[in-house]
């Protein structure tokens, strides 16, 4: 980071020294991009979805392009919380930046059960996921519920110490609200957006393209949409939000940020360049330097209109 510029951004409780990290299912457990550039120069890591249980995922066909986008239905694979926190924690620990783990559960009781196991593993973040459109039991149901948030974050905060962020759905049509009551019961952040729900039908064969019919939708296609929807919630909420949502450039980044995102995730990039994220980290700070911004957080929110 060039000394004359502050790049640094605070979500709850963590300081990041900038405000670029990886979208959670699109980086894996953050080991694998590891061969491609030093992590440490990251804001901050988010793991893939992480489950009580090992979770196989949806049978394929799990992902396909879209024009502008890519549509998946991987059903929140993973190796269950557990083995993440025995055989890749201790390998990301060798990195100086903070870990978020994304977490999913199919019950109230399993949300609980891994938050209380990351308290103990003492992970600096976590990111709930409450949003996913891709799975047949919890997903939009915990999206849309506010009783089941409410609960949720009221027995999560007793239970866990580090950052909240809740992962929120575009697919509600009241997420103003949702991201109010998150704050409202505690939680220290709201990233938005989640994938938008689709669907691809292969005219031939008359049938679903995806094996689970329908996914979630991502990449630029979903830019404008997640763009409003960060600044709708900013005009509603004063905890700070992270923007998630067909970013690919600087500019793209930038625009989240002026929208009112304190900091901002990179999705489907990450599969056509595993550079981008140290690329716009990069760019943003050439940007700042030639437009004499000392501090980004001046950039934050400062959309005119």
């Amino acid at each position: 980071m060039n000394k004359k510029i502050n790049t640094q951004v605070k979500i709850g409780k963590l300081i990041l020294k900038n405000p670029v990290m990886p979208a959670s299912g699109t980086f894996g457990y953050g080991l694998e991009f590891e061969k491609f550039f030093d992590l440490s120069k990251l804001g901050a890591i988010i793991t893939k979805g992480l489950s009580i249980l090992p979770v196989k995922g949806n049978k394929p066909q799990r992902l396909v392009e879209t024009p502008a986008g890519l549509l998946n239905s991987i059903g929140l694979q993973n190796i269950g919380i557990d083995n993440f926190i025995n055989k890749k924690l201790p390998l990301l620990r060798n990195y100086k930046v903070p870990i978020i783990v994304n977490i999913y559960g199919r019950t109230l009781e399993e949300y609980l059960l891994i938050a209380k196991k990351l308290q103990n593993a003492r992970i600096e973040a976590i990111e709930i996921n409450i949003s996913c459109p891709n799975v047949k039991k919890g997903g939009m149901q915990f999206a849309s519920d506010k009783n089941i948030i409410k609960k949720l974050l009221i027995k999560i905060k007793k239970i866990y110490s580090g950052t909240i962020i809740v992962k929120l759905s575009p697919n509600t049509g009241n997420i103003e609200e949702i991201a109010k009551l998150c704050e409202e019961y505690g939680s220290d952040s709201v990233s938005l957006i989640n994938t938008v729900t689709g669907m691809m039908i292969d005219i031939k064969k008359r049938k679903p393209v995806l094996g689970n019919v329908f996914g979630g939708l991502s990449g630029p296609a979903i830019k404008p949409i997640a763009l409003a929807m960060v600044h709708k919630v900013y005009k509603k909420v004063k905890i700070p939000i992270i923007g998630i949502g067909g970013i690919t450039d600087y500019r793209d980044a930038l625009e989240f940020l002026i929208a009112g995102a304190t900091a901002i995730q990179i999705g489907s990039a990450n599969f056509r360049d595993p550079l981008v994220c140290i690329n716009i980290i990069k760019d943003i700070e050439n940007y700042m330097i030639e437009n004499n911004i000392a501090d980004i957080n001046s950039i934050i929110g400062s959309l005119n209109y």
